[in-house]
């Protein structure tokens, strides 16, 4: 068990953060940070729509997939895909948040005419 008594769990691109107990799982973390993670399955690995990634340098700091994750991502374990609801957290984790797609396309849109180009999104 992590001596330490609080973990931190970082979150991108937002960088927000959480603190957060040993053993609490990446779901519980992401809404203690304040960030809207959608589910459908009430965290029972049933819907995939909490997927994030880990870089390998940090993987260390979640609990390694159990069997329900695994048949659930299967390779996508290999590029650091995890289930929020079933990945516990073990250290200090950096987790990237895949961004909502209709808040990438709103972004993209402030982003172009900030710099005066025009952007035909809609």
């Amino acid at each position: 068990m992590n001596a330490k008594s609080q973990i931190t769990v970082t979150f991108l691109p937002e960088q927000r953060t959480a603190s957060v107990k040993h053993g609490v799982t990446l779901l519980e973390a992401v809404r203690k940070a304040g960030i809207v993670l959608p589910t459908r399955c009430g965290g029972k690995a049933g819907c995939m729509m909490c997927k994030v990634s880990v870089e390998r340098t940090d993987a260390a700091g979640l609990r390694p997939p159990a069997e329900a994750e695994k048949r659930k991502l299967g390779s996508l374990l290999n590029e650091g895909v995890r289930l929020a609801c079933q990945a516990a957290v073990w250290g200090d984790v950096q987790v990237h948040i895949p961004e909502d797609p209709l808040k990438a396309a709103v972004r993209r849109r402030l982003e172009a005419a900030r710099r005066g180009e025009s952007e035909d999104l809609w």
